[in-house]
C-alpha cells in the first residue's frame, strides 16, 4: 500500500516544489519504488564547503553522493583552493561553511571569503545560490561566516535559490531540510532530476555519532602537580568497536550532567516531574531527560526568551525587550539553567512543556591524544578539567567534570570518532613539522610524536609547548623528554608564563627562534597549532606574520601572501576552538 506524503505547511517551498517533493518522496518510499532514469541535460551544481574541524566537509561530501545519483553534474571545491575567477560564471552555487572563534570564516575560507566582502568581488546576476550556515548559539557570533556569504552574495545580485539554514550544533535535521529544499529548487516542476534520498544517519550501522560506542575506561589520572589544577589522561578501549581513527582527528563524547544539580533543578520546579519526551521521541523521566538528554549548562538568547514569555521576572522583560547583545552576554556569561529556575521562576503548565525550551545536549570534541600504531585498539584524550565558582555556586564545565568525577557511578561514556581531514600529518615522512600546542593544545602533538616514531618518519620535529608553571604543569614531561633523548623531538621549546616576572609565551619562543623556523619554512617544514582561538592562535598567527617580515624580508602584504600559501598547501593547519 502506497501513503501519500504530506509536507508541513510552513515548509519553505513554492506550491508547485510542495506538490512536486510530496509526490517524489510518496514515490521513492513505496515498496519496490525505484528512481525514473534522469532525461535532460544534467543540472551543473558546484558544491563549496569551508570546515575548521570536518563536519562542513562531511555535510558536502554526503550532498555530492546524493546530486550524483540524480540529473546533476555536481562538482565539489574545498573554498582553500577555489578558484574565485570560476564565481562569475558559475551558475548554481551550494555553500556549506562553519563559523569559529569570534564569528571568523574557517581558515579554508579566509581568503575568498577576504575578496568577496571586497570592492573587487563582481557582480553575479547569473548565480543561483544557497548557504548552510554551521554554528552554536552558546557562542555570540552564531553562524556568522554563513550569515556574511550569504548577504553578500544576495547583494552581489546573485539569486537566492533557496533560504539559508542555520544550524546550531546538531546538523542533522536542518541539512535534511535544507538538501531536500535545494534539490527541490534546483529540480524544474516534475522533473525526474532529483536523487533518491540518502539514508537517515539513524539507519546507518556500526557505531557513529547517532550510534556512540560505550567504551571501557582504561585509564584516568591527573597529569599535574601538586595544585588545583587538573588535567587529565584518560585512556578508552575501543575493543569490539570496529571504530578507527587516523593521528590529527576528534573524540566525540556524549557527557552526563551532574545529578544533584538536575535534582536541585526539579525540587525548584512549580510542577509534578511527570514522564517528558527525550529528543528521539521515546517518554522518559523528567530527571533522566535531564541529566542524559538535554542542556542544562549553559544559557543564550533563545532559551531567555522563551523562559521570560513564562516568567514573571520584571529583569527578564528587561532584558528581552532591550534585546542587545552585550546584555545578553553579560546576564549569560558563568549562568546555567539552574539560575533562571532558582532566581526568574517560571510558570510552565508541566514537565513537557518545560523540556521544549531546552536545548538537546550535545557531544563534545576532543583532540586525540594517541596514535592507534602506538595504542592498538585505544584512544587517549587530553582534558582539562574546567571548575569555577560565579554567584555563590561552585560550577565545571560539563563535560570534563563528567571525565573527571562521575565515570565510577556512570554508564561507559559513549564516543565517536570524528574525522578532521584539515588537520593531517604530511604524506611525506621525510617532511620536517613544526608543533604549537601549548595546554591541552599538546593533545594531538603527542599523538604526532608516537605515530612519527612509530612510523620511524625521517621528518625532523619541533614542538613549542607551554602551561603556567613547570613544577606542576609540565604535561607528558617524561614522555616529551623521551622523545628528545632517542631523537624524535629535534627541539623542545618550553614557555612557562608565571616563572618569571614577565609572562612568557608560545608566540614569544617563536620570535625568539625566527631565523631557524624560517630556515625550516623555507626547507618545506609543515607548521601546526591547536589551542585556544581567540588569544593564543591569533597571536601565533601574527609571530608567524612577523618572522616571515623580518626573516623572509618579506612586505607586510607578501608576509600574509605567504601565510595564505602555506594555507593553501596544507603546510599550515590549525587545530582550534
Amino acid at each position: 500500500m502506497v501513503f501519500p506524503i504530506q509536507l508541513p505547511h510552513d515548509a519553505p517551498f513554492t506550491p508547485d516544489q510542495r506538490a512536486w517533493l510530496s509526490d517524489f518522496l510518496t514515490q521513492i518510499l513505496a515498496p519496490g519504488s525505484h528512481v525514473p532514469a534522469p532525461s535532460g541535460p544534467a543540472v551543473p551544481v558546484t558544491v563549496l564547503y569551508a570546515s575548521q574541524t570536518g563536519t562542513a566537509e562531511g555535510l558536502a561530501k554526503k550532498l555530492i553522493k546524493s546530486l550524483k545519483k540524480g540529473n546533476f553534474a555536481p562538482e565539489l571545491q574545498d573554498m582553500a583552493t577555489y578558484d574565485r575567477s570560476r564565481l562569475a560564471h558559475e551558475k548554481n552555487l551550494l555553500i556549506i561553511t562553519s563559523t569559529y572563534g569570534d564569528g571568523e570564516p574557517p581558515d579554508s575560507a579566509a581568503d575568498l571569503h577576504a575578496w568577496l566582502m571586497s570592492d573587487a568581488a563582481p557582480r553575479l546576476e547569473s548565480l543561483s545560490y544557497s548557504v548552510l550556515a554551521l554554528g552554536d548559539t552558546s557562542y555570540p557570533d552564531f553562524c556568522k561566516c554563513g550569515i556574511e556569504f550569504d548577504t553578500r552574495l544576495e547583494s552581489l545580485a546573485a539569486v537566492r535559490l533557496y533560504p539559508r539554514v542555520d544550524v546550531d550544533v546538531d546538523p542533522d535535521a536542518p541539512y535534511s531540510q535544507w538538501s531536500a529544499g535545494v534539490i527541490a529548487a534546483l529540480c524544474p516542476t516534475n522533473s525526474t532530476a532529483a536523487p533518491r534520498s540518502e539514508p537517515a544517519e539513524s539507519e546507518e550501522t556500526g557505531y557513529s555519532k547517532s550510534n556512540p560506542f560505550p567504551a571501557a575506561v582504561l585509564e584516568n589520572r591527573n597529569l599535574n602537580g601538586p595544585g588545583d589544577k587538573q588535567t587529565h589522561q584518560i585512556a578508552l578501549s575501543l575493543a569490539d568497536s570496529d571504530l578507527a581513527y587516523q593521528v590529527g582527528d576528534a573524540l566525540g563524547v556524549y557527557p552526563l550532567n551532574p545529578a544533584n544539580v538536575v535534582d536541585e533543578i526539579i525540587a525548584n520546579l512549580p510542577f509534578k516531574a511527570s514522564e517528558v519526551p527525550a529528543p528521539d521521541g521515546s517518554e522518559v523521566s523528567l530527571r533522566h531527560a535531564l541529566i542524559h538528554h538535554y542542556d542544562i549548562g549553559s544559557l543564550n538568547k533563545s532559551i531567555i526568551q522563551k523562559w521570560q514569555a513564562k516568567s514573571g521576572s520584571p529583569f527578564l522583560r528587561s532584558l528581552v525587550a532591550a534585546d542587545d547583545k552585550k546584555a545578553y552576554d553579560d546576564f549569560c556569561w558563568g549562568r546555567d539553567l539552574i539560575d533562571l529556575v532558582i532566581d526568574h521562576p517560571a510558570d510552565f503548565n508541566d514537565a513537557e512543556e518545560f523540556v521544549s525550551i531546552l536545548k538537546k545536549l550535545q557531544p563534545r570534541l576532543y583532540s586525540i591524544a594517541s596514535s592507534p600504531r602506538a595504542h592498538p585498539g585505544e584512544v587517549h584524550l587530553c582534558v582539562g578539567i574546567v571548575r569555577y565558582q560565579t554567584f555563590g555556586r561552585q560550577r565545571g564545565g560539563i563535560c570534563s567534570t563528567f571525565l573527571a568525577d562521575r565515570l565510577a557511578s556512570a554508564q561507559p561514556p559513549r564516543v565517536y570518532v570524528h574525522s578532521n581531514n584539515a588537520f593531517r600529518l604530511p604524506t611525506d615522512p621525510a617532511t620536517d613539522v613544526i608543533m604549537v600546542g601549548p595546554g591541552t593544545g599538546i593533545a594531538p602533538f603527542r599523538a604526532f610524536l608516537e605515530d612519527r616514531k612509530t612510523t620511524a618518519a625521517l621528518g625532523r620535529n619541533w614542538l613549542f609547548f607551554g602551561n603556567p608553571h613547570r613544577a606542576s604543569d609540565f604535561l607528558y614531561q617524561q614522555e616529551l623528554e623521551s622523545f628528545q633523548a632517542d631523537g624524535t623531538l629535534a627541539r623542545l621549546d618550553l614557555a612557562w608564563s608565571r616563572d618569571q616576572k614577565e609572562k612568557l609565551y608560545v608566540q614569544h619562543l617563536m620570535l625568539q627562534s625566527g631565523a631557524e623556523l624560517w630556515a625550516w619554512l623555507q626547507q618545506g617544514a609543515a607548521f601546526y597549532v591547536c589551542g585556544d582561538a581567540s588569544r593564543m592562535a591569533k597571536d601565533v598567527d601574527q609571530a608567524l606574520l612577523q618572522i616571515a617580515s623580518e626573516h623572509g624580508k618579506l612586505s607586510p602584504d607578501e608576509a600574509a601572501a605567504f601565510i595564505s600559501q602555506l594555507k593553501k598547501d596544507k603546510r599550515y593547519q590549525r587545530d582550534v576552538y
